[in-house]
């Protein structure tokens, strides 16, 4: 059993990329290409032929395009699917689509096709093997559920929210530091759909490629009731705003007098990853210090453990989605059996706790008085 190749389906309908694929699958130990597939029509007759482990799927192909030819294989045989997109904005919307639908990850296609580099080859070899062996009906199941359970939360909650003077100044220094991966952008969707202002600045690493953010933070901010954006150099972080690191640059915060500000830097890359939640949780305990909140969610690694860490030491608090509501139990399990948490949650439970944990660390006992 230990010895099982992972046997890899490549579906893309550019004949070159399709080779640069199975030229890294090919010479990696333990994988081999089941088969390739120029379109989505294909691609269902070849895993019905060939019965892949995982499937590498194009966002963009003629006849079915990728929503398309994911939904169809999720309904028949429901197996891990990763999309690989273009780096461009409407690739980069139709990638967040196939995650909410149910694809497990993605990778942003390489910038020159002609020399693939080292970086997209070990991303695409650790996202093939972390996905083998995935319960997909069982995530599935998750997202359906919490798609039914936001639709019907958002029927009934309240369309204004009353966000006193008093609590927003209680906010004014504090923040939540939120970090998360592989399932994250369905996770954070049911999530900012149902927040509760008042609420301190919170800002939010997701691992994502460069020109997928700015898209992802427009689309939480089109459902949201505080206001999302992708992070920028000078940005102020304030109460009831919400700010995602740019992809491929790490995010941190400095303290000028009264505020604090974001800076975006390049460099190597954190834990596995730029942007890092390490880094940005580093920063965040610096600035903060006791009046810090950390969040760590669904993903693969064990990026951000470290800075839950240093957030506690700080004196801060730290929640840990659990394992049951987790697409992936993995930096948050990190994490939690490291000591790094001092709560676990159910994401449904999440927007509760976020403002029952605020106003129990932030707002003092006058601004919570009726």
């Amino acid at each position: 059993m230990a010895n099982k190749l992972i046997r890899v389906l490549v579906v893309d309908d550019s004949a070159l990329l399709r080779e640069i694929l199975c030229d890294i699958v090919e010479s990696s130990e333990g994988l081999v290409v089941a088969g390739t597939a120029k379109d989505g029509e294909d691609a269902l007759v070849k895993i019905a032929e060939l019965q892949p482990d995982i499937v590498t799927l194009d966002v963009q192909m003629p006849k079915m395009d990728g929503l398309e030819t994911l939904d169809a294989i999720l309904r028949t045989n429901p197996i891990p699917v990763i999309m690989v997109s273009a780096v461009t904005q409407r690739a980069a919307d139709t990638t967040l689509q196939a995650l909410e639908r149910g694809a497990l990850d993605y990778i942003a296609k390489p910038d020159s096709l002609k020399s693939t580099n080292t970086a997209f080859r070990h991303e695409l070899l650790q996202k093939i093997r972390n996905m083998v062996g995935t319960d997909v009906k069982r995530v599935l199941r998750i997202r359906q559920a919490r798609t039914r359970r936001s639709a019907m939360k958002a029927n009934t909650s309240h369309t204004t929210t009353t966000s006193g003077n008093q609590a927003l100044q209680a906010y004014d220094d504090c923040c939540i530091a939120l970090g998360i991966s592989t399932g994250g952008p369905p996770a954070l969707t049911g999530l900012f759909q149902l927040l509760e202002p008042p609420l301190p600045p919170i800002v939010v690493v997701q691992h994502m490629p460069k020109n997928f953010t700015a898209p992802f933070a427009a689309r939480l901010d089109s459902i949201s009731p505080i206001a999302v954006r992708e992070a920028k150099t000078g940005d102020v972080l304030r109460p009831n705003e919400a700010l995602v690191a740019p992809g491929g640059s790490h995010l941190r915060l400095r303290r000028q007098g009264s505020r604090v500000v974001v800076q975006i830097r390049d460099g190597e890359s954190v834990s596995g990853h730029k942007p890092s939640v390490d880094v940005m949780m580093h920063h965040a305990s610096e600035a903060y210090q006791d009046r810090c909140l950390g969040v760590i969610m669904t993903g693969m690694g064990h990026d951000g453990a470290e800075g839950c860490g240093e957030i506690r030491k700080a004196g801060g608090y730290v929640l840990g989605q659990n394992g049951a509501s987790s697409d992936v139990y993995g930096m948050n399990k990190v994490a939690f059996t490291q000591g790094n948490v001092d709560e676990q949650f159910a994401l449904d439970d999440l927007p509760a706790i976020l403002s029952r944990q605020c106003k129990k660390m932030f707002q003092p006992v006058a601004a919570n008085a009726v």
